[in-house]
């Protein structure tokens, strides 16, 4: 076990946990934060998406030791109030079904749009790809980033 100082959303937390956690446990089991999904374990579906330090990670994978100083954004930093121009965008095109893997998927693409603030469909796709939804809303969530990136 050993004490790490976290970034995550702006504030400060410390936990004491094995050196070799993913970063996924620490956020839901340690400090409450749940909207960050367990999907497959291997960062091979995209649901536990979050960002360090701006680019998007799979934090199933990601290992508290490997994290240092950095700053975390999970999908409850995001925005305070729901408002980001991704959330409402995806609101607007009722994006989600089952829902499961929404916060990753907003969280990718607000990797992408930092990036780059007015992606292309194939700059999109190429940004997505590897962010399953089993549901199958690829067109809807594509659209829902087009809008974002136009607002």
């Amino acid at each position: 076990m050993a004490i790490f100082n976290l970034k995550i959303n702006s504030k400060e937390f410390q936990v004491d946990v094995d050196p070799s956690t993913p970063m996924l446990w620490v956020l839901r089991d340690h400090l409450n934060l749940l909207g960050t999904k367990f999907g497959c374990g291997f960062a091979q579906c995209g649901a536990c998406t979050i960002l360090v330090d701006g680019f998007a990670v799979r934090s199933c994978v990601t290992i508290v030791d490997s994290v240092g100083d950095k700053k975390i954004t999970t999908i409850e930093g995001l925005s305070e109030n729901g408002d980001h121009p991704l959330q409402k965008a995806w609101i607007e095109h009722d994006v989600p079904q089952c829902g499961y893997c929404q916060s990753g998927q907003i969280m990718n693409a607000a990797a992408l749009l930092k990036a780059n603030p007015h992606p292309t469909d194939v700059e999109i796709e190429t940004a997505m790809n590897g962010n399953i939804c089993r549901c199958g809303t690829y067109i809807r969530i594509k659209a829902a980033i087009k809008e974002a990136a136009n607002s």
